[in-house]
């Protein structure tokens, strides 16, 4: 299994921006998945944004337009650029990695990140 490192989180101002990033253990980065979920006290995780092996991404309906996922196979790196946060996306980030072959799923810790004055 692959294991992940997120970035700090932090406190952010409503409508300020915040990058958060995550560096995978495994040499063979760009055979995995990735992806960044979300979980808010009493809520259940959701997914945020993800990025595919071959570079497809896709987006939550609360990011779309705000949050930009990319990644950096030579930096075994998968970013999420967060801009105009709300309150709402006060959460614990975690990133995930799914092995495109063993199907395989690993986790990071997570990073909090919240958003208020």
């Amino acid at each position: 299994q692959v294991q992940l490192v997120e970035s700090a989180g932090g406190l952010v101002q409503p409508g300020g921006s915040l990058r958060l990033s995550c560096v995978g253990s495994s040499r063979q980065f760009n055979f995995y998945d990735m992806a960044w979920y979300r979980q808010a006290p009493g809520k259940q995780r959701e997914l945020v944004a993800a990025i595919t092996s071959s570079l497809d991404t896709d987006y939550s309906e609360s990011a779309k337009g705000r949050f930009t996922i990319s990644r950096d196979n030579a930096k075994d790196t998968v970013y999420l650029e967060m801009n105009n946060l709300k309150p709402e996306d006060t959460a614990v980030y975690l990133c995930s990695a799914r092995h495109v072959l063993r199907g395989t799923t690993s986790w990071g810790r997570g990073t909090q990140v919240t958003v208020s004055t």
